[in-house]
C-alpha cells in the first residue's frame, strides 16, 4: 500500500511548504541523512586507502552502495560510476571518447544544456552536429534521429524525459537504431531514473546518466554514470586511487570503476545515495510512476481549464507539467505562489534554452512531482492559480 501519509513524516519540510520543484532536486528522506550522519559520527575515514578498521568500514559502505545503485538500473556493478551529478557523468563521455574531424553528433533541441554544451563544445575539435526537432509536445520522432544519420556519426545523445515538457522519448528504438548502425548512444536520465522504471540492459545505450538528488532522493554531489564498455573512455581526472602503479616514467590506471574516481569523492553523499535508492526501492518504483503521472495530469487538466493559461508537453506525460499564465511573467507567476501559499515552482528556461525557444516562448512556469506530493496539493496549486489569473 503507498501510504503518503506515512511517506511524508519521513521529509519534515512537507510541513512548510507546497514543493512542486523536484525536477530541479528532491527532497532527502530522514533515513538517507542518517546514514550520512553515521558516516560523520562513527566511522570517518577515506575510500580504498587503508588497512585500519575505520577505512575498512568506509570502503564497504561506499561500495555496498556502488551495488544497490547498480542493481537497481540493471547496470554491472564494475561499471556502474560515481561522479558529482549528471552535468560530469556526459562530460566524462565527451571528453573521453577519441575525436576526429569530420565525427558526426546527434542530439536533439529538447536537451537540457548538459547533454548539448559537451557536445557543442565538440565542434572546436571539427566534430560536426545535428540537432533534431521535436513536435508540438517537445518529443522528438526516432524516425527523424534515424534521417540525421550519416556515415560518419558516431554518437546519439537523448534525453529519457525532456525536464521542460515531460516528454518521454522511446530511447529503445534510438539505441537499437544506433546498435545496429554501430554508433554509440548517451541516454540522460536526470527525469527518468526513480520517476519510471529503468533498466539499462533493455535500453541497449552505452553509457547511461542519472542524477543522485533528483528522483532517487539522494543527496546533492551526486551521479551515477552506467557503461557499457568503460575502457572506450579515458577518465576525465586521474590521480590518487585510479592507479594500480606510478613511477618515474609513467603510470598504469586501474580498471574500472576506480580508474574513473579519483582523488577523495563524495563518500557521505554516496552512502547517503545508497540508502535513498533503497528507499525508492521500497516505495516501488512502479507505484512512484503511477502517483507521480496521476498528480501530473490532474495538474495539467485543472491548469488548462484555466482561462488565460496554457499548458505545454504531451497528454501522457512525466510528473512534468509547464505553463505560462498570458500576461504576466514566469517568475512574477512563481513568486506570488511562493509568498501567498508558499508553493515551490521553478520558472525560467530551466537550462534548456534552446527547446523553450522553438516553442516561441521566453520561458515558463513549472511544476514538477515527487513521490510524497499529494492530491490536496495539487488542488491549492490550481485554486491559487485561478486568484492569480484575477490579478492580471
Amino acid at each position: 500500500m503507498y501510504d503518503i501519509d506515512l511517506i511524508r513524516e519521513d521529509f519534515p519540510v512537507l510541513k512548510d511548504v507546497i514543493y512542486f520543484d523536484n525536477g530541479a532536486t528532491t527532497q532527502t528522506p530522514i533515513q538517507a541523512v542518517r546514514v550520512m550522519e553515521d558516516y560523520f559520527f562513527k566511522y570517518a575515514a577515506n575510500h580504498g586507502r587503508g588497512a585500519h578498521r575505520l577505512a575498512r568500514y568506509t570502503t564497504e559502505h561506499y561500495e555496498n552502495a556502488r551495488e544497490t545503485v547498480a542493481g537497481f538500473l540493471n547496470a554491472p556493478v564494475e561499471n556502474t560510476i560515481f561522479t558529482r551529478n549528471t552535468t560530469e557523468s556526459i562530460n566524462i563521455v565527451a571528453q573521453g571518447l577519441s575525436w576526429e574531424k569530420g565525427d558526426h553528433v546527434i542530439t536533439t533541441l529538447v536537451e537540457h544544456h548538459s547533454n548539448l554544451l559537451p557536445w557543442m563544445r565538440l565542434r572546436e575539435q571539427g566534430v560536426e552536429m545535428t540537432i533534431v526537432e521535436p513536435d508540438e509536445t517537445g518529443t522528438v520522432d526516432p524516425a527523424k534521429i534515424e534521417e540525421a544519420i550519416t556515415d560518419k556519426t558516431k554518437l546519439i545523445a537523448v534525453t529519457h524525459v525532456s525536464n521542460v515538457f515531460g516528454s518521454v522519448m522511446d530511447v529503445k528504438s534510438i539505441c537499437k537504431l544506433a546498435k545496429e548502425r554501430e554508433i554509440l548512444s548517451v541516454i540522460d536520465g536526470a527525469q527518468s531514473a526513480g520517476h519510471m522504471p529503468v533498466d539499462f540492459e533493455k535500453i541497449g545505450c552505452d553509457f547511461f546518466a542519472a542524477p543522485g538528488h533528483k528522483a532517487l532522493l539522494g543527496p546533492q554531489g551526486t551521479g551515477i554514470l552506467c557503461m557499457k564498455d568503460p575502457y572506450l573512455v579515458k577518465p576525465l581526472n586521474i590521480g590518487g586511487g585510479a592507479v594500480t602503479s606510478v613511477t618515474a616514467s609513467g603510470y598504469e590506471l586501474d580498471n574500472a570503476p576506480s580508474r574513473f574516481e579519483a582523488g577523495t569523492p563524495n563518500i557521505p553523499g554516496v552512502i547517503g545515495l545508497g540508502r535513498a535508492v533503497e528507499y525508492v526501492q521500497e516505495l516501488g518504483v512502479e507505484n512512484i510512476e503511477a502517483h507521480e503521472k496521476n498528480l501530473a495530469k490532474k495538474a495539467a487538466k485543472g491548469l488548462a481549464s484555466i482561462e488565460g493559461i496554457d499548458v505545454y508537453g504531451p497528454e501522457d506525460r512525466a510528473p512534468v507539467v509547464p505553463f505560462n499564465l498570458n500576461g504576466m511573467h514566469p517568475h512574477d507567476v512563481a513568486l506570488i505562489l511562493d509568498e501567498t501559499r508558499r508553493i515551490c515552482v521553478r520558472s525560467g528556461y530551466h537550462c534548456a534554452m534552446p527547446g523553450i525557444l522553438h516553442m516561441g516562448l521566453e520561458g515558463t512556469v513549472r511544476a514538477s512531482f515527487g513521490p510524497y506530493n499529494t492530491s490536496e496539493e495539487v488542488d491549492v496549486f490550481i485554486e491559487t492559480m485561478e486568484e492569480v489569473t484575477r490579478l492580471v
